[in-house]
């Protein structure tokens, strides 16, 4: 188990890196679905553009690869949140090193770094990271910021983590810094498994965190807040506050989108277009 999974008390987090064989499996696997779906859209392209000339075909044939190799893994893993095919049939998922789910700057980011390190290479670029790494990452995974898990059981880290009612006006105050994802994993698991840890180790446990998150955060909580309660607030107010801005980037595209949109056909960034008689 790496280092960065286990904590000060020895307590093992329940994210477990998967093997080298179940990854091995889980590409195989993936491998296998990607040639039967380029094999299928290259002869049903190959009958309906019959008719165009070599350098047409070939350009085809390129966007085809293109979108085997990059698109389809990356769009895949973003929707099903870090689970391909065979990650699915192997109880694998990708996550952050945080914990969290992926998005799809990771995803894209482990599929073009995979063009080179599994493709190119034959896959030899791969199995020596994996192999070097204490969490079995390789090099996509190590530049996207993810690593693979096993999550046959499902995972407990779905459920999200409730705000306590008790500290909710200091969490909205406070101005909490960036995290380390270490760290912000290893409070995520402590709240998950309060009721499987020994009650000393999980009061010293619980302090050694709640010290560690203290340094991040300002001002410190009221002095009646206990540290799980505390560690709580600080991810539960952490999660709220990355919405909200997803929102608002989300709001702010959508606005601009709107603007283009019904901008004079003439204008610099109208999208419309001017149609002969118009």
């Amino acid at each position: 188990m790496p280092p960065g999974l286990v904590t000060g008390e020895a307590v093992v987090l329940e994210l477990r890196p998967a093997s080298f064989a179940t990854r091995a499996l889980s590409l195989a696997l993936d491998l296998a679905v990607m040639v039967v779906t380029g094999l299928m859209t290259l002869f049903l392209l190959s009958m309906a553009l019959s008719s165009l000339d070599e350098a047409a075909g070939t350009a085809a044939g390129l966007t085809i690869v293109v979108g085997l190799m990059l698109g389809l893994p990356a769009t895949v893993e973003t929707l099903t949140r870090g689970r391909s095919l065979g990650k699915a049939a192997a109880g694998l998922r990708v996550v952050r090193d945080d914990g969290g789910p992926i998005r799809f700057r990771q995803a894209f980011v482990r599929a073009l770094t995979g063009v080179f390190e599994i493709y190119i290479s034959f896959g030899s670029v791969a199995v020596i990271s994996s192999l070097a790494d204490a969490r079995g990452r390789r090099l996509g995974d190590l530049l996207a910021g993810t690593y693979v898990i096993r999550d046959r059981a499902g995972g407990e880290t779905s459920a999200p983590i409730i705000m306590p009612p008790e500290l909710a006006g200091w969490a909205r105050g406070a101005d909490i810094g960036r995290i380390p994802d270490a760290l912000a994993l290893a409070g995520r698991q402590l709240l998950y498994r309060v009721g499987r840890l020994h009650p000393g180790s999980r009061q010293r446990l619980g302090l050694e965190l709640a010290t560690q998150f203290g340094r991040y955060v300002a001002p410190p909580p009221p002095a009646s807040a206990h540290p799980e309660t505390f560690i709580a607030a600080v991810l539960a107010e952490r999660r709220e506050r990355d919405l909200a801005r997803l929102r608002t980037e989300e709001a702010s595209r959508a606005a601009r989108e709107h603007r283009r949109a019904s901008a004079s056909p003439l204008s610099p960034g109208s999208t419309s277009l001017v149609t002969p008689g118009s």
